[in-house]
């Protein structure tokens, strides 16, 4: 149900599609504009130079008309639903004891619980936990919703009332106090629990950014900045420090309010004191040195006279009793008094964002040396296995299969019923991502007693907390044939990739797993949900679908078949048929691994969907099967580990889109040469169109000649393909081509068919177009004249489809299984099918490779680091196995020098995958204690210059012998194993070389890590922190010396931690994301009012979704502060661009290109707000993150650098200004060539501060530069050219004057009359200007008319692009809902 943008990509600088901010003056990034060169560039090969591809064909937005999809009756129900949602709020007043009633904002819909947790937040009433609420004596139910409370209204007041204690209750509050203590701690995100993560944003903008925006000094503010950066941030500079990375939080600097609070040993009380109301001892120290003993009891807190030896439950005196805790130690300790309460001050001073719990755990990979405290609640929790929050679910363990299955069962036929739906998703989905890893890690540290604890450990399974975890080995040769235990490593991928596809497809009554994978010091662990009852029963009982050997045995069951062909389209399987053990014929709509069973609860599961997707024929070499010759000439099929390798989702909607242009084309060329044998012959496209369909359109021909250039070179038959195609798309919403309407309501995700505008006046030649889809769209091909079903029977033919009267292409996930036979009937089916996936293998390389590098040329793609080139070699359905074919290709790309920052990312994330691949089964043979010693003497061989690096073995006094032996065959990697630390720097680099030859196919000329580092320019500490985050070290924070040829640069004390690294499915927020979409498109026809209201819906249907922190609110928050800045309201803009920027810190991690983007679009809004200071420490930032992540050698810095500049001459800091200014111009003029229009824009703002300077001569020698690139790329006429040439004359009156003022001096010596130079400082308003031109941001001052011609000129625009995306857009809508996210 969800589209193509689904997760804003980290690796767009800016997919918010506006058109009054395109680059105006700078047509080389058009970010997304209305200016013309977007409408004249054809990307790569699958959309035609008029479909205008935003960022290369990752927007594909909705047309406005789509917005009120799915709910079958158009726009105003999406309307009325969402009035539902925003019910009026009221007010009601509270009266807690000891404080003063105060006011509280309820909505309707909030459960009187959510008034508890407020009253648990708020810095007057945290303190309390246990109590009830009462509205005129009446205790309100804790789950009722409020608008069910009778008598509850505005103004109505309720009363805190303190209830007494139960043991849960007792505990309950003091984990509470024992949060607020630790609420400024970071420990808990350094360590990586409960969904805590680091924020550094208020340590540059000193608090929060609203308050300093409104005490603006105005005269005096120039004076007071102190604008020089530290050394390392400065353009040039070597050094790369890692200690900035984390700047000391002066709010971190903890105030103590207690030295110990912990668990007494003389709990549990005896029964005697028991039935005194006794519930607990705790046992506190306060700062003061004071130790004493507390009793929990049913009425509240007081002090017992019992001490460390002797136990004496009495009350001390003097006796104070009270109901909380904090209560009593503010009576016992005035420094707890005061510290607590500063601390509360500034707990609730702090921004929410930077405290609210994240929905999945973000690591991080650096931490400071880090005090170990007492901690209670923390020792309690580690050994009570907590098992996922058990003291909220009285008494057990949670069914996660019940819970996950149940909240897909949920209603879903209107607004808020999918809402209620979604959202109960999504929280069980991240509960259960949490559970799973904990207990993968419990399993790998030894800590679960596995089901089978007979075999060997590598064969074990285990059982924990209802979740079912299995190792990635190849178990009793399950894999044989399929690669060992290289396939059993990459099965569980595959496999979270088909149970994602398939959760997406959302049919009712087929159920998958929850799936979590997770990769843990050196081991994958595969975590699911269990199914009912599947424990007691053989598998052979269980399974009534498919296979468990392979194919040599095979079932099927008409009930999955039913459910499965509802997947068959969306997923484009083929019904297939294969042959049983006795040669009978058995029918399949999936591959055969996939397994039906149905569990004692009734449900249809499927299970091991590693198959989903079609093999990718470029990694599995098969005797007898030729590849197409694009496929052999590079070198393919390659032999790979395993022969489970298939392509990407992402790929087969590529290439059916790719195809379905195709199908449209030769159609219409064939039915305009039918009217064109009528006529004479005169259109050369039409000539060449007709000699290629009395071939009979040779398939491999005509795939080759498309994948090179899609477009025909005549007006007319481009217009009328591509009017075909939106006419055929509009009329059927289904996701395969057309079909008629009746087909498309199989699946209940889409009901309404999307009615498209009909565009007839606006192009030339749509009436044969016309005639074309209508013959097109009736399915059985009845009433349509014989010529055109021949025509349509031709292309169906060549496309491959597998109708004869419509475009529909599916493939088999059977073809090339070993062991899988088919009938003989479907010989001709399968040579079509093994066609096509050898069409698909080659389309990979000759289509998607190109447009990659094309749209990294070209900057609509720009990777910063491994993470964002890996999404978008994804985004296009490359798999990274193919990483060495694209750095091959690049370096064979004429234009390679502007590819460099792609090479040399794509070099760093070679060798560190292969790192990775060598140290995962480096740490399968080390023991838990020898941990830290093996990652150090690891990263010393990997990145250290010392060349003998030797590993410390633990002291041998601590290894005695004897035992170790005896517990050989326990936990996964015991045993004394010491292999690890004979590894050497060279044998390491050996063996990376060699395994980027045999896995990426891939030749490195290095023999060492400084080879490396020169011969592609690498940064050891970006090397680091890649292999840190692929295997999950956490590394202490300092300065590490990698080039000393004297010590190796870690030691053992350096390895702080080692984390997992975790896949599991991302479930969505479906209206929230069309809301977003529309919202999109309106901003894009200049509608910015109406688009920032859906957009203000989308945020606020995906804060109902996923709670306040997720990846896509926040690309929703960046668009919104884009809009806001745009219509003027930059306050607005700040406060949620400073949300954009915390979130992205919370749930990307602190320095993810999407975050340091963040950074830079706060900047410009906090320099338009006056706040220059803060400013130029969130640019300083920004740039230090990026020489950390990429290096100084990247397009983005100059974005980066000009922004400074910018900033900088705006202080009057000239010199400052042109190091970051003349580096901007560098780095522009290498990757955008000399005579790009961003070069000009570069030399222009170079020449204005050498103008502020008074050294004219050189501003004019960079302004002519600007001027000559003007003329020659927009003529003599355009604004550009006279702007610059205006400027021109100006420098060189100013240059002339100077130079008389010179000469009289040199006349007249001392006594010469100077006349006064004007010297200009640049006014604020015209620094701002620049800073918004260059961050592709312009404001263009319009009359009443002007709109009109410009709203008029949009829709002109918009039509011609729906021509081209329609078609997409409609193809892929209804269903697509992860395939772009990449996995975690």
């Amino acid at each position: 149900m969800v589209s193509k943008t689904d997760d804003i990509p980290a690796s767009v600088p800016d997919c918010n599609p506006l058109d009054l901010a395109s680059e105006a003056g700078d047509g080389a990034q058009n970010e997304e504009g209305i200016s013309n060169t977007s409408l004249k560039d054809s990307c790569a090969c699958e959309h035609k130079g008029d479909t205008v591809m935003m960022n290369g064909g990752k927007n594909h937005q909705q047309t406005d008309d789509t917005e009120a999809q799915q709910n079958g009756n158009g726009e105003d129900s999406n309307e009325q639903e969402v009035i539902v949602i925003q019910d009026t709020g009221f007010t009601v007043k509270i009266q807690a004891p000891g404080t003063e009633p105060f006011d509280l904002q309820v909505s309707p819909q909030e459960m009187v619980q959510e008034i508890h947790q407020v009253l648990m937040d708020r810095e007057d009433t945290c303190h309390r936990t246990c109590f009830s609420l009462q509205l005129d004596g009446n205790v309100l139910d804790n789950f009722a919703e409020l608008k069910s409370i009778e008598g509850l209204q505005e103004g109505s007041m309720l009363k805190v009332v303190e209830e007494p204690y139960t043991v849960r209750e007792a505990r309950i509050h003091v984990r509470h106090i024992r949060d607020l203590l630790k609420s400024l701690d970071p420990s808990d995100a350094y360590n990586g629990v409960d969904c805590n993560s680091l924020s550094f944003l208020s340590v540059f903008t000193d608090g929060d950014l609203g308050d300093s925006g409104k005490r603006k000094k105005k005269g005096n503010e120039l004076e007071q900045i102190d604008c020089t950066p530290p050394e390392h941030i400065l353009p040039g500079s070597k050094e790369h420090p890692l200690a900035p990375l984390q700047p000391q939080n002066k709010d971190w600097k903890p105030m103590q309010c207690l030295k110990v609070l912990t668990m007494s040993g003389w709990n549990p009380p005896p029964g005697n004191r028991k039935m005194h109301g006794d519930l607990m001892y705790l046992y506190i120290v306060t700062v003061e040195e004071r130790h004493v003993s507390i009793t929990a009891s049913t009425r509240g807190f007081y002090l017992n006279q019992s001490t460390s030896y002797t136990f004496n439950p009495k009350p001390a005196n003097p006796s104070f009793l009270s109901h909380s805790l904090v209560e009593l130690l503010s009576q016992i300790s005035p420094a707890f008094k005061k510290n607590f309460t500063a601390l509360q001050k500034k707990r609730v001073q702090r921004h929410p964002f930077e405290r609210i719990a994240t929905p999945f755990q973000v690591y991080s990979w650096t931490a400071p040396q880090v005090d170990h405290a007492m901690d209670c609640v923390r020792a309690e929790d580690a050994y009570t296995s907590r098992l996922g929050y058990e003291e909220h679910i009285p008494g057990q363990t949670r069914d996660w299969n019940e819970e996950l299955q149940t909240t897909r069962e949920l209603p879903r036929k209107n607004l808020p019923e999918r809402l209620l739906r979604e959202r109960a998703i999504f929280k069980v989905h991240s509960d259960f991502a949490a559970a799973a890893t904990r207990g993968a890690m419990a399993v790998i540290d030894g800590n679960v007693m596995a089901i089978n604890p007979g075999e060997e450990t590598r064969m074990q399974m285990f059982i924990w907390n209802n979740i079912f975890f299995s190792l990635g080995f190849d178990v009793r040769d399950h894999y044989r044939e399929l690669g060992g235990d290289a396939a059993a490593h990459a099965a569980p991928t595959n496999d979270l990739n088909g149970v994602r596809a398939y959760g997406a497809v959302d049919v009712e009554g087929l159920y998958t797993l929850g799936t979590v994978v997770v990769d843990y010091r050196g081991y994958r662990v595969t975590a699911q949900s269990i199914i009912p009852g599947i424990l007691e029963r053989e598998q052979e009982q269980s399974v009534i679908y498919g296979s468990i050997d392979f194919g040599k045995t095979v079932v099927s069951h008409n009930k999955y078949l039913e459910l499965l062909d509802k997947t068959s389209r969306p997923l484009k399987v083929q019904k297939h048929s294969v042959l049983n053990e006795k040669n009978e014929t058995v029918e399949l709509c999936s591959s055969v691994e996939c397994k039906g069973i149905i569990g004692n609860d009734g449900r249809h599961y499927i299970l091991d969907l590693l198959r989903t997707f079609p093999p990718d024929l470029n990694f599995l070499p098969v005797e007898g099967v030729e590849l197409p010759a694009e496929c052999q000439r590079q070198g393919f099929p390659r032999p790979h580990r395993h022969r489970l390798a298939c392509l990407r989702q992402e790929l087969i909607e590529a290439f059916v889109e790719h195809r379905y242009l195709l199908f449209m084309k030769m159609a219409a060329l064939q039915l305009m040469q039918q009217k064109a044998n009528k006529d004479t012959k005169t259109n050369v496209a039409l000539t060449e169109g007709s000699e290629t369909t009395s071939n009979k359109m040779d398939l491999t021909q005509t795939v080759n000649a498309d994948s090179n250039s899609l477009a025909v070179s005549t007006d007319i038959s481009t217009s009328a393909d591509s009017s075909n195609t939106t006419e055929g798309k509009d009329s059927s919403p289904t996701t395969n081509g057309p079909l008629d309407t009746a087909t498309a309501t199989q699946n209940g995700a889409c009901k309404s068919p999307l009615e498209g505008k009909e565009l007839e006046d606006s192009i030339p030649g749509l009436a044969q177009a016309k005639e074309l889809a209508e013959t097109l769209v009736t399915e059985d091909g009845t009433g349509i004249d014989p010529k055109s079903r021949e025509v349509v029977l031709n292309a169906c033919k060549a496309v491959g489809s597998i109708s004869n009267t419509s475009f529909d292409i599916r493939f088999n996930p059977d073809i090339f299984s070993p062991g899988v036979r088919f009938p003989e009937d479907s010989t001709d089916d399968i040579q079509k099918q093994k066609q096509l996936l050898k069409d698909a293998a080659a389309f990979l390389l000759s289509c998607q490779i190109p447009s990659l590098v094309k749209d990294c040329l070209d900057h609509s793609a720009l990777p910063m680091d491994g993470a964002t080139l890996t999404e978008a070699l994804h985004q296009r359905g490359i798999n990274v196995r193919y990483l060495g074919t694209v750095l091959d290709f690049i370096d064979k790309t004429p234009a390679k020098s502007q590819l460099e920052h792609v090479y040399r990312i794509g070099i760093s994330e070679l060798i560190t995958r292969c790192a990775k691949h060598i140290f995962k089964t480096y740490l399968q043979g080390v023991e838990l204690s020898a941990l830290s010693a093996a990652v150090s003497h690891f990263l010393n061989c990997f990145l250290s210059s010392f060349p003998d690096a030797v590993a410390h073995l633990p002291p041998d006094e601590l290894v005695s012998r004897r035992k170790s032996r005896k517990r050989r065959n326990r936990v996964p990697g015991s045993g004394d194993n010491t292999a690890w630390a004979s590894l050497t720097p060279s044998e390491l680099w050996k063996n990376i070389i060699s395994e980027a030859q045999s896995y990426y196919h891939f030749t490195v000329d290095c023999e060492s890590v400084d080879q490396v580092v020169e011969k592609y320019g690498l940064q050891k500490i970006t090397l680091l922190r890649e292999i840190s985050i692929k295997t999950g070290i956490q590394i202490l924070i300092k300065e590490y010396n990698f080039d000393s040829r004297h010590k190796p640069a870690f030691t053992e004390e350096d390895i702080l931690n080692i984390f997992p690294v975790v896949k599991h499915v991302n479930p969505k927020a479906s209206d929230a994301f069309h809301f977003f979409q529309s919202g999109q498109a309106k901003v894009q026809q200049g509608f910015l009012k109406e688009g920032s209201e859906l957009i203000n819906e989308a945020l606020n249907l995906f804060n109902n979704v996923y709670g306040a922190m997720h990846v896509e609110i926040c690309a929703c928050l960046r668009l919104l502060a884009r809009l806001n800045y745009i219509m003027g309201d930059h306050a607005e803009a700040l406060s949620n661009q400073q949300k954009a920027v915390l979130m992205s810190e919370r749930v990307l991690g602190i320095e993810h290109p999407n975050t340091i983007q963040e950074y830079m679009h706060l900047a410009l809004y906090c320099f338009a707000n006056g706040q220059l200071s803060t400013a130029l420490k969130l640019l300083y930032r920004a740039r230090y993150l990026m020489l950390l992540v990429s290096g100084e050698d990247h397009p983005e810095m100059a974005l980066l650098d000009s922004n400074i500049g910018l900033v900088l001459h705006g202080v009057m800091e000239y010199d400052l200004s042109l190091r970051f200014l003349e580096n901007a111009l560098t780095i522009n003029t290498k990757y955008h060539g000399p005579r790009s229009l961003k070069v000009a824009l570069s030399h222009h703002l170079v020449a204005r501060v050498y103008e502020s300077k008074a050294e004219f001569r050189s501003a004019l020698q960079h302004e002519k530069e600007g001027y000559t690139i003007y003329k020659n790329q927009m003529g003599e006429v355009h604004e550009k050219t006279k702007e610059s040439s205006e400027y021109l004359k100006y420098l060189t009156q100013q240059a002339v004057a100077l130079q008389r003022t010179m000469n009289e001096i040199y006349k007249n010596g001392s006594n010469a009359s100077i006349m006064p130079v004007k010297f200009t400082a640049p006014s604020m308003a015209s620094v701002l200007e620049q800073l918004n031109i260059i961050n592709g941001i312009i404001f263009i001052p319009l009359s009443q008319k002007d709109l009109e011609n410009l709203k008029a000129e949009v829709q002109r625009r918009q039509q011609l692009q729906e021509l081209g995306k329609t078609e997409e857009n409609l193809e892929e809508a209804p269903l697509e809902l992860e395939d772009k996210i990449p996995i975690d």
